[in-house]
């Protein structure tokens, strides 16, 4: 038997391929600008505008960002990319989990960038309430869509936002308009009330159902069916194709019940194997069909204006919210009052009036 020298380790390591130079000296040098510790504010706008993913995935960082320094970067990035934003369809994807969102989302963006369409992917992963951990895979299940050079995946965590929808997730829409994606497809959680958040930020709402789940009537929520403008079957094949079909009937016979949408667009149920890649391109040709008839009818910047309406009183909400707990008389009486409800000399009722009472003296 052969013995080992001495002087080699298993855990030494070979020489790797040395990197090649790069081929193209513009991409070098705007890369070289980005790799700074901290790009200037017309860096990143001018880069965003160019396409440059890398830069725009720093903006929205800076937008993610809590500390203030960030978010005065973040409003000018916003301010000078608001220009050049509104021109994407917004397509909003919901559904319980283990309906395959993810998977749909792959096949759908797929076939978009197939057709020639630039797809930005917006998720929201579910943020740990006790270690505020995400693990943010959403990259690792898209493995097809993140390597293509138009599509564009930026998963965020939720924190402790109202059923799971990222607090910034509107600014990064701009932003991702703004770097010439034409179509954005945002998920959501599919837990809590994250529909309404994502309804009021897209143009077209898409619910994913099963078949077979049990809910084909139970599951028929009054509020997320009214918002619906499309529901899906997914995994419609093999065995569950039967009982997608019937689904199909059932939901197509609920729809019927509702009133007419404002929009003048009446909802389609449609099947579809997101995994088997099959009836993905007559979802699309229905979206197609739904812009068509709410550009035509000019609900399309109605709805526009009136979500932009909502977001200032939505951003009125939560300035007021920040500003009063970051006021240092507030933090002070807060630990008092909270002192006082776990030792039952007050309410919360009562304490909630004397904080209020302090903010506005």
């Amino acid at each position: 038997m052969a013995e080992t020298p001495k002087n080699i380790s298993a855990l030494n390591e070979k020489r790797g391929v040395p990197q090649p130079k790069t081929l193209n000296k513009k991409v070098a040098e705007r890369h070289s600008i980005l790799k700074k510790k901290s790009p200037s504010v017309s860096q990143l706008v001018s880069e965003i505008l160019n396409q440059n993913q890398t830069a725009l995935s720093q903006a929205i960082t800076l937008i993610e960002s809590t500390a203030q320094k960030h978010q005065n970067q973040a409003k000018e990035i916003i301010e000078q990319c608001l220009p050049h934003a509104n021109k994407s369809i917004r397509i909003g994807i919901t559904g319980v989990p283990g309906v395959g969102k993810s998977t749909f989302i792959e096949s759908f963006g797929s076939q978009l960038v197939s057709e020639g369409k630039k797809v930005a992917v917006l998720t929201v992963d579910p943020s740990s309430s006790i270690s505020k951990g995400s693990i943010l895979g959403d990259k690792t299940r898209m493995e097809k869509l993140v390597k293509e050079p138009h599509a564009f995946i930026r998963p965020s965590a939720s924190g402790d936002t109202l059923g799971g929808v990222a607090r910034k997730t509107r600014e990064t829409i701009i932003l991702c308009e703004a770097a010439g994606f034409d179509v954005i497809l945002i998920e959501t959680v599919g837990v809590g009330q994250s529909e309404t958040a994502v309804h009021s930020m897209t143009d077209f709402f898409l619910l994913l159902k099963l078949a077979g789940a049990g809910d084909e009537l139970q599951g028929i929520k009054r509020g997320i069916m009214e918002m619906a403008d499309s529901i899906v079957i997914n995994k419609a094949d093999g065995d569950n194709l039967k009982a997608a079909k019937m689904a199909k009937n059932e939901f197509n016979r609920a729809l019927h019940l509702y009133p007419a949408k404002e929009s003048g667009w009446a909802p389609k149920t449609l099947l579809c194997s997101a995994l088997n890649n099959e009836g993905i391109s007559e979802i699309w040709q229905l979206v197609s069909d739904y812009f068509e008839t709410v550009k035509n009818n000019g609900y399309f910047q109605h709805k526009r204006k009136e979500q932009n309406k909502f977001w200032l009183m939505q951003t009125i909400e939560s300035r007021l919210k920040s500003e009063f707990y970051a006021n240092p008389s507030v933090k002070l009486e807060l630990e008092k009052q909270l002192k006082a409800i776990d030792e039952n000399k007050t309410t919360p009722f009562e304490a909630a009036e004397i904080l209020l009472n302090l903010k506005k003296s």
